[in-house]
């Protein structure tokens, strides 16, 4: 049986991970978070002292680093060359620099082999989040969706995720400023044909945790 794979896209605040590992954990699958990739290969960059301008330099760090990603979605983890950074990599200071490394197209040539690999290796099925999930790294998923929200609940709900480990001025950059640089590189903002657009502005996330798990349910119905 192939992997059944649920790829969810969506900008900043949307309730993309909250909802992916629910979803995943409803049904007993592994749970991918690609932005903690990048967000990675982002402190592994920050720790190098190498010049971003230097964008065949940034690509080759990436290319030797040693990324494993933990898949189980009720406690995912992540590790650069054996560290854990976990923790770290939801710091602020990552958080304002993700999007210069994640902008370098050998670098995401480089993650997406990677995350396509943590797909086929999935046993029984995955929820795969991110920003071009639908579009580029798994536009065959069985169930493709994009999770939106008003930029002011996206706001609100990432200040109430980092609590004071943020100003109110940080965490507007992260959600404002980095969708608007992603943006430039990734096209998430829209659905592309096909992707099932779920607006999570005023739902609670069992809401729409459930509104998923009906879609999946009833895609996989009519593929058997």
């Amino acid at each position: 049986m192939s992997v059944v794979v649920v790829a969810i896209d969506g900008p900043s605040g949307s309730g993309k991970s909250s909802t992916s590992k629910a979803v995943a954990e409803h049904f007993g699958w592994a749970y991918l978070d690609t932005g903690a990739m990048y967000r990675a290969m982002a402190w592994a960059w920050l720790a190098s002292g190498i010049a971003i301008e230097d964008t065949a330099a940034v690509a080759e760090m990436v290319r030797r680093t040693d990324l494993q990603v933990g898949t189980d979605p009720v406690a995912p983890t992540i590790s650069v060359d054996g560290t854990d950074v976990s923790a770290a990599i939801r710091e602020p200071r990552v958080s304002a620099e993700v999007s210069k490394v994640s902008s370098i197209q050998a670098v995401r040539d480089d993650l997406i082999a990677r995350q396509r690999a943590v797909i086929a290796a999935a046993p029984g099925g995955i929820v795969v989040e991110g920003r071009d999930i639908t579009t580029v790294v798994a536009p065959d998923a069985d169930v493709r969706i994009l999770l939106v929200a008003d930029p002011q609940a996206r706001v609100a709900r990432r200040a109430a995720e980092l609590g004071e480990k943020a100003t109110g001025a940080e965490v507007t950059d992260q959600v404002i400023r980095r969708d608007r640089d992603d943006s430039r590189v990734t096209a998430f903002t829209e659905a592309a044909e096909g992707v099932t657009v779920i607006d999570s502005t005023y739902d609670d996330l069992p809401t729409v945790v459930g509104r998923v798990v009906t879609l999946v349910e009833q895609t996989l119905a009519e593929e058997h």
